[in-house]
């Protein structure tokens, strides 16, 4: 995984207030750094979510984009952020540790569901290790494609403390909305998806 500015992104890690972050919110560049519960090495969690989806080649363009970062996904292939979408395209940033992810996570699972060819929607795991985004997105049935943020860069880049937050961005990549708060309803969120994307489902 590669990502911009790693160095200062470590040195702010700490400022994060983190939803839950006494439960290891912040957690380190490798798997066994942090986060709640970590499966043992020996206890393979199988993984629940899909590749990752293909990305054009042209760079994200307009007038607000996303921090040039890019992270492996759990079931494989990459989420860029300095690249177009291509479509439409929900990222949800959660955490195990995070109880209000824990509740919103199943409604953007719903719309993943819902969006087939029209709309992406994607998870992210910020600030939390490989092993426990996959361990909770199999007990939770997560099956959209899911990428892994360990070290919360994204967050650091863009100033966000705690978790969740939801970006809504454009098929060109940029940002047409951020979603500060969890969403409670399939409803609210397909709403926000009409209002700021324009794809109506």
């Amino acid at each position: 995984m590669r990502a911009s500015r790693a160095g200062a992104a470590l040195l702010l890690a700490a400022a994060l207030a983190g939803c839950g972050t006494s439960g290891g919110g912040t957690g380190g560049s490798g798997a066994d750094s942090g986060g709640a519960a970590a499966a043992p090495p020996s206890a393979a969690v199988p993984d629940t979510t899909t590749p990752c989806p293909e990305q054009p080649a042209e760079p994200a363009s307009g007038s607000e984009v996303l921090a040039d970062l890019s992270f492996d996904c759990l079931a494989g292939g990459e989420l860029d952020l300095g690249r177009a979408q291509g479509l439409p395209t929900v990222v949800n940033l959660w955490a195990s540790w995070c109880g209000p992810c824990r509740e919103e996570l199943p409604i953007v699972q719903q719309l993943a569901d819902a969006g087939g060819d029209r709309l992406r929607v994607l998870g992210l795991v910020s600030q939390d290790p490989a092993e426990n985004g996959r361990s909770f997105a199999a007990d939770a049935g997560i099956t959209m494609p899911t990428a892994v943020d360990e070290r919360g860069d994204l967050a650091i880049e863009q100033g966000l403390r705690g978790l969740p937050y939801t970006y809504f961005l454009r098929a060109d990549g940029s940002v047409a909305h951020l979603q500060l708060r969890p969403v409670r309803s399939y409803e609210e969120l397909r709403d926000l998806v009409a209002e700021h994307l324009g794809v109506q489902l």
